[in-house]
């Protein structure tokens, strides 16, 4: 298995990524106590997107993977995650269960990039699937909210395979265009779904604690997580950086039990290890030994 030994700063930037995008998940918990889903999101990615855009020139990359992602990725898979929440998916479980996109991303490599995936590759799937079906037993009551937050672990999946088509020089810039072209639709559909009342009403409630919140996940999770992400990706490679997402899921569930008290159960702990045991299974690269010819 091969391996490439990070410096002592950036794994120290690794783990600060998967810790912020694990709290991540209390901070979307307590915005959706604020605002409506689809307008809570499109706050969001206004703010990631504004004043940065003003800053940071267009990306390299062709406008149809840019709107292609913006839409699948941005409106989408947070529409998605965020109502899915709203609907009464515990935080800490949904940091898990969106993991499951890893599986999705395999599915659609092999279906619109013909890519092959290698036997291992097949078992740590069939594992992982073993964990989230595990966890869905736990969510039976609220089979809606879980089906909702897989909805948008299979737009994170399609979202992944056209940003890897479209191969962004530099994610953070990536990030800012995607969320200028996701705000657009997701305030359009705020408007249909949630309707102007509602959402004029959230607006005039807006406290403290709304603030921090919608800062934290547009500033801190977005734009500073991507930046950081991308940076450790071009200096040493997707394969060495995408084992840390994995631990994504342990800050989420741990942020989650000690801000929300939300509880941690066997099951979760479980089906938690089978999905990241079966994706991290799926990363493994094994060196083939190289052959030294003798004689002529």
């Amino acid at each position: 298995m091969t391996l490439t030994l990070m410096k002592p700063r950036d794994l120290v930037i690794a783990v600060a990524v998967a810790a912020a995008w694990g709290v991540n998940f209390v901070a979307i918990h307590a915005g959706l106590q604020h605002f409506p889903p689809l307008l809570f999101s499109t706050l969001r990615f206004a703010l990631a997107a504004f004043p940065a855009l003003l800053f940071v020139g267009r990306p390299r990359v062709a406008w149809k993977w840019l709107i292609t992602v913006a839409l699948v990725l941005g409106v989408a898979k947070f529409s998605l995650l965020f109502i899915g929440m709203h609907a009464g998916m515990p935080a800490g479980l949904s940091s898990l269960v969106l993991q499951s996109q890893a599986i999705f991303t395999m599915c659609f490599a092999v279906l619109f990039l013909r890519e092959r995936p290698r036997p291992v590759q097949i078992i740590g799937l069939v594992v992982a699937l073993g964990g989230v079906a595990l966890v869905a037993t736990r969510m039976t009551a609220n089979l809606t909210a879980f089906l909702l937050v897989i909805g948008a672990a299979v737009c994170w999946g399609v979202s992944n395979v056209a940003t890897r088509r479209a191969s962004p020089p530099d994610s953070l810039r990536f990030m800012v265009w995607v969320s200028a072209l996701a705000t657009g639709p997701l305030l359009l559909l705020t408007l249909i779904v949630d309707g102007p009342s509602a959402d004029l009403a959230a607006l005039r409630a807006v406290d403290t604690e709304a603030v921090l919140a919608l800062l934290y996940i547009a500033l801190i999770s977005t734009l500073a997580g991507f930046a950081g992400w991308g940076f450790l990706i071009r200096r040493y490679g997707t394969a060495t950086v995408a084992p840390f997402s994995m631990l994504v899921p342990f800050f989420g569930m741990a942020s989650a039990a000690l801000f929300l008290g939300e509880p941690i159960h066997t099951v979760d702990v479980i089906g938690g290890a089978l999905v990241v045991g079966g994706v991290l299974l799926g990363l493994i690269r094994v060196r083939q030994p190289r052959l030294v010819r003798v004689g002529a």
